[in-house]
């Protein structure tokens, strides 16, 4: 590195959603702290999104020489004169995407959400992709075809640590985490569970249902990093029957516990799923095809440790949060050297 490059200080002005995007930005700031780049992030309130004239727009902290925003923020909390790095989390013009939405949801994705989107991506110096999938899809919907691709990472020296157990439980345990959506494929657990029977059981978080199956328990929403890491310690599988993920952080947290995954074959699952090595990927709605997969690994106890550890190998390779970092730091030296 050249003595006379300038040395990366990172805004994320942000709005709070709740949402995927609130845990990257919180991870990711705080792990370029701790590599010694100062990073702030100024939350704005979630009607920022739809009413942004409601919400003075906040100034950069002294010193700031990069902006990093979602591609949902917008224009208004964009400062001038300052380079922007923009990250896609999820495109959702994405066309196989439209079968699960509302008319609702639909009207505003087309009318409010494509074109801020296009206003940012247009705007920003940079635009980073957290999977090949969805970097296609960005291609696809915008045109934008100059799309670094960074997978999301864990911090694999906290809280997301494997269990040290040499068997699975009984009933065999798995673990659902989500919100209870149709694009999460959340309605075909129940059909799953009622096939698998007194041999399985399922935790799930969020609410509790009206109408589960006998072996399908509630537990809540964690609330915190430890608290949502114990649930996958203390499970044996993650079923993540999701028809579509702009990533599937769940299943690499999992694989970062040491769980073996369930998932769906398509979207960016298999980019995180390594079939037959970390999980078993099967066709989308595939009820009989989930509860196989399912009966092999409570079978196959030696096949269960195998992927487990296969699993928590692959995030270490490939998936760690320092390795997230540095992809990001060197993006933002490229615009910082590209502005100099």
């Amino acid at each position: 590195m050249s003595t006379s490059r300038q040395a990366p200080v990172v805004w994320f002005p942000t709005i709070r959603a709740g949402s995927g995007a609130d845990v990257f930005t919180r991870r990711l700031a705080q792990g370029l702290h701790q590599r010694g780049i100062p990073a702030r992030i100024t939350w704005l309130p979630h009607r920022a999104e739809y009413a942004p004239w409601l919400i003075p727009p906040p100034s950069p902290p002294a010193g700031t020489n990069i902006v990093h925003v979602n591609t949902w923020l917008p224009e208004r909390f964009m400062p001038r004169g300052l380079p922007i790095v923009a990250t896609m989390h999820h495109c959702v013009h994405d066309p196989q995407f439209s079968p699960y939405k509302s008319g609702l949801q639909a009207f505003y994705h087309r009318v409010w959400i494509k074109p801020m989107e296009r206003v940012v991506l247009q705007r920003a110096n940079r635009v980073a992709a957290v999977s090949h999938y969805t970097a296609q899809r960005t291609l696809a919907a915008f045109d934008i075809p100059d799309i670094t691709v960074i997978h999301n990472g864990i911090d694999l020296d906290g809280a997301f640590r494997p269990a040290c157990r040499s068997a699975p439980h009984t009933p065999f345990r798995l673990l659902y985490v989500g919100n209870w959506s149709k694009r999460k494929g959340a309605e075909l657990l129940r059909p799953i569970m009622r096939s698998l029977g007194a041999g399985f059981e399922l935790r799930y978080t969020g609410e509790p249902l009206q109408q589960g199956a006998a072996n399908m328990h509630c537990v809540g929403r964690p609330q915190s990093e430890p608290d949502l890491a114990g649930l996958y310690q203390d499970a044996d599988a993650l079923l993540f029957p999701s028809r579509l993920e702009g990533f599937g952080l769940v299943a690499l947290e999992a694989q970062a516990c040491g769980l073996p995954v369930i998932a769906t074959r398509g979207s960016a699952l298999p980019e995180v799923v390594q079939d037959g090595e970390t999980g078993l990927l099967c066709a989308p709605d595939d009820v009989p095809g989930f509860a196989t997969a399912a009966r092999e690994l409570a079978g196959n106890p030696e096949l269960w440790q195998r992927m487990g550890r296969a699993g928590r190998t692959r995030v270490e390779a490939h998936f760690s949060m320092q390795h997230m970092i540095d992809r990001y730091i060197e993006l933002y030296e490229k615009v910082l050297d590209a502005g100099a």
